[in-house]
């Protein structure tokens, strides 16, 4: 391979990929080396980038699937990667993420923004809740995700009621 297709390329969400997606393969390919945890975590890596890249519902969903992976790293980039695509579908699977307080910090402070980045209005009672999490990583994330759908809405900074 060359060396300039080894150079880290910026995906079409504007973001620089930890790892390169594949380009061979499909959704159901994907998801099983997504969540074969005996792969290594590169691998399972260019899964996601992957699944996001498809874009549909099926490639959401299977991203949803992977948060039964051991790695909280993974999790938070399923998580990071679900608010980049932008499909209400992965709402539950988030909010699920969101209110374990057994999740990962990390994890649990990404759905929240993920879920902003969403832009459906409905998920505002379950960040609010959560405006008020023991764990400020979590509780702050709330607030920027909910900021960011008043801003979205063109209500900017509403968050004087949080």
């Amino acid at each position: 391979m060359p060396q300039d297709e080894r150079k880290p390329r910026q995906s079409q969400y504007g973001s620089v990929d930890p790892a390169p997606p594949t380009s061979d393969g499909n959704v159901s390919q994907w998801s099983n080396a997504l969540q074969n945890e005996s792969l290594p975590m590169f691998q399972r890596m260019r899964a996601v980038f992957s699944l996001r890249n498809e874009r549909s519902d099926e490639a959401c969903l299977a991203l949803c699937k992977g948060f039964v992976t051991s790695s909280a790293l993974l999790r938070h980039e399923l998580a990071y990667v679900l608010g980049q695509m932008q499909n209400p579908v992965c709402l539950p699977t988030l909010t699920e993420r969101l209110v374990d307080s057994n999740e990962h910090v990390m994890v649990r402070h990404e759905a929240a923004e993920a879920m902003g980045a969403i832009g459906d209005r409905s998920i505002i009672p379950v960040l609010e809740r959560f405006t008020k999490d023991p764990l400020p990583e979590v509780s702050e994330s709330c607030i920027v995700a909910l900021d960011l759908l008043a801003w979205v809405s063109g209500s900017e900074f509403e968050s004087a009621e949080w």
